[in-house]
């Protein structure tokens, strides 16, 4: 017979430590709060001493892990707060409220800061294309954001998507969301002030979500279908008013603390606060409004129903609060007090029903440091012959099926359906390298990027990580920003199976030397465990989130070619080696082959020199080459203003495939006036920086050599249109 504490998905081992905890068996409240918050989603078991050696602190560091988003100083008086979390398990269930609860949680996590949301970015990976379930989930997910993020009134600016079919079961679905305050304006979830009251904020306590963070703990099957219910329910409308009024209330100076209620609820929204305080909580559950009846304490403390706060005011100021929700239409109740015990206590009725204390609830979850294996594939991969893959003889009609690909064609119908214009901010739009925000009343502007390749991390964790951290990098720097701090959601299989969590732990290391040595801190994050289906894991999928400051609006740039006559050039340099390419997976339908190297040192040094030219008013655009190679990335430069490129390279096939699709790190694009180009050189050598003229913009048609001939036209109709045509079929 399967006991209650198995059924909540406890191990006996953790069953064992509650009773020696409380010095009795617990009751089924009490049971259930340490299962949800001794879930792998709250209590981090596997993945605790491997995230301690991330660095996390700078002088522009405000605010690192441990809060609902990390925060960051921007200068004149301003912070910039965020955080990226994942909802897999959700949106492979029910896509749709899946991803728009994923929205909903994240913008809570930003203004629980006391910062406004302003701006969205979505990283989603699905299996091909070809599957019709996939395309449901695609669609659905995509609806899911545009559906929640558009009403509620914050523009998602940017993202990725990828396809791959370790996916194919277990979609992932991160969100990030990034918030703006006046660091003044700043507040936390530290509850404190013994009979401080306790209020909650927002919709009333339904049912939805019950054991939602037990369910993203367990690996997705056949039953999972029936876990419907452990998926919320959003309501926009309510979020974007419980934003208002939060904001309002800490405008107003009536809050002590404020948390939002995500993963386990009130459970953990309450034992965190008064952790973080190191003092007691009383709740009594009978004052929590509902919207169903007859709920036991245990659902109305573990219910994930959307849009509800959590706020600590002194007792002389809750009149006020209590206005000031009811002006925006909110329920807003006193239903519990701070005390001095150290203990959650769970009231109904007055009558105590269960007690815990907090630390060892919210705090002390069972550490795991479980075995690391090094995967069996990684054989196969590194002993594929590159040699043995037979190259197209027709370039010209390769490279249109090439761009056509799910990977590397445009993501229009993705962002077309997202507003990235409401709160008027943004300066860049999705579709390039980083969006960009300016910040109003100031002649500053944020970069935002997310970036990782799972294949690449599939390869190598180690390298594969440090790639996405560099990317992020890379690429809010050729906007003309340095890089301050990232968030990351690590999107992982189970580390209980010892190939995956030795990905886990190569991941976490290759990131943590990265950061140090890019001098760039993790200040949030998430883990996200258990991403497989039908014993199939998702590749490791490590995404970094990743913002930085513009100091003068006038050091933005872009990446498409601008006039006719300039000049392209490649700056950077590396082995050319098509391991883990987008063309060698179109080729050969495998994920194979040594990844190129990876040379931090170079990397950084590369960074600089971009930034020291952009700062010059050097370059007139400026573009990462990544997925599909220097081609693709040439053929992206020429879209937004259909402008032609005459490159001359000069090799034949054995140096010219590899020259044209390796997707080698440490390279970009640019294209600058012809009359500084020996400016940029003489910086570039200096820099010891390799640089190269490669072409120019000219004419309507992509021609390189006389292998390469294509109208940029045809080439764009292809692109824009090829997602849609994929979703089609």
């Amino acid at each position: 017979m399967t006991e209650a504490y198995e059924e909540l998905g406890l191990k006996k081992g953790e069953y064992d430590r509650i009773i020696e905890i409380l010095g009795r068996a617990p009751n089924y409240l009490e049971l259930s709060l340490f299962s949800v918050m001794w879930s792998e989603h709250c209590g981090y078991k596997h993945s605790k001493k491997a995230l301690r050696q991330l660095p996390n602190k700078a002088p522009w560091v405000i605010q690192g892990p441990g809060e609902n988003a990390g925060i960051v100083d921007i200068g004149d008086g301003y912070a910039v707060a965020f955080k990226m979390e994942s909802h897999n398990h959700p949106s492979a269930i029910e896509p749709y409220q899946g991803a728009a609860t994923g929205i909903g949680g994240i913008l809570r996590d930003i203004f629980a800061m006391g910062a406004r949301p302003i701006a969205l970015l979505d990283p989603l990976r699905f299996g091909s294309l070809k599957t019709p379930r996939v395309k449901y989930l695609f669609e659905e997910v995509v609806a899911g954001i545009a559906g929640y993020g558009n009403c509620v009134g914050v523009p998602t600016v940017g993202g990725d998507v990828y396809f791959e079919d370790s996916y194919e079961g277990n979609p992932l679905v991160n969100v990030m969301a990034v918030g703006l305050a006046k660091k003044n304006d700043l507040i936390s979830g530290v509850a404190k002030g013994d009979g401080n009251l306790v209020i909650l904020i927002g919709s009333k306590t339904g049912r939805d979500g019950i054991h939602g963070c037990t369910f993203a703990s367990e690996e997705l099957s056949e039953e999972s279908e029936s876990r419907r219910s452990s998926v919320q329910v959003g309501d926009p409308f309510t979020e974007k008013l419980c934003i208002e009024a939060c904001l309002e209330l800490l405008k107003e100076d009536l809050l002590v603390a404020l948390q939002d209620l995500g993963a386990a609820g009130l459970t953990s929204s309450s034992s965190e606060m008064a952790a973080k305080g190191e003092v007691g909580m009383d709740i009594d559950v009978s004052k929590v409004p509902r919207r169903e009846k007859n709920m036991a304490p245990f659902e109305v403390m573990i219910s994930e129903s959307q849009e509800r706060m959590l706020a600590i005011a002194r007792p002389k100021k809750v009149n006020d609060v209590l206005a000031i929700c009811e002006k925006w239409g909110l329920d807003a109740t006193a239903i519990g007090k701070i005390t001095e015990s150290k203990y959650l206590r769970i009231f109904e009725d007055n009558k105590l029903v269960g007690e815990v204390p907090v630390m060892e609830l919210a705090e002390e979850a069972p550490q795991y440091d479980p075995e690391a294996i090094p995967p069996s594939y990684l054989k196969g991969i590194e002993d594929f012959d590159l040699d043995t893959v037979e190259h197209p003889s027709d370039l010209n009609e390769f490279i249109k099926q090439f761009i056509s690909l799910p990977n590397l064609c445009s993501r229009r119908w993705v962002f077309n359906q997202y507003d990235h214009m409401v709160q008027t901010n943004t300066a860049v739009f999705p579709g390039t390298d980083a969006a960009v925000l300016r910040i109003k009343g100031t002649n500053k502007a944020i970069a935002l990027t997310t970036d990782c390749n799972g294949r690449y991390c599939y390869i190598s964790p180690y390298i594969g990580t440090q790639m996405a951290l560099a990317e992020s990098a890379r690429n809010v720097v050729i906007s003309g920003a340095k890089p301050l701090a990232i968030t990351d959601c690590l999107n992982f299989g189970s580390p209980e199976d010892p190939e995956i969590f030795w990905q886990f732990k190569e991941a976490v290391s290759g990131l943590a030397v990265a950061c140090e040595k890019m001098n760039i801190p993790v200040v949030s994050g998430n883990v996200s465990f258990y991403n497989e289906s039908f014993e199939k894991a998702v590749y490791p999928t490590p995404t970094i989130g990743l913002v930085g400051l513009i100091e003068d609006l006038k050091y933005i740039t872009t990446h498409y070619f601008k006039n006719e006559g300039d000049s392209i050039c490649l700056i950077g340099e590396n082995e050319l080696r098509l391991g883990g390419s987008e063309y060698i997976k179109s080729l050969t339908g495998k994920v194979a082959g040594k990844l190129p190297p990876l040379d931090l040192e170079y990397e950084i040094k590369l960074q600089d020199t971009l930034s020291k030219l952009i700062r010059k008013s050097i370059l007139e655009s400026a573009h990462d080459i990544s997925e599909g190679g220097l081609i693709v990335s040439l053929i992206e430069c020429c879209m937004q203003n259909e402008t032609g490129i005459e490159i001359e390279i000069n090799k034949e096939n054995e140096e010219l495939i590899p020259f044209l699709f390796s997707e080698a790190p440490s390279r970009v694009i640019v294209s600058v006036k012809s009359e500084n180009i020996p400016k940029l050189e003489n910086i570039c050598k200096r820099e010891e920086i390799d640089v190269s003229l490669i072409g120019k913009v000219s004419g309507n048609k992509v021609i390189v050599d006389d292998k390469i001939e294509l109208e940029v036209k045809e080439l764009k109709n292809l692109w824009n249109g090829a997602l849609e045509k994929h979703i089609e079929k």
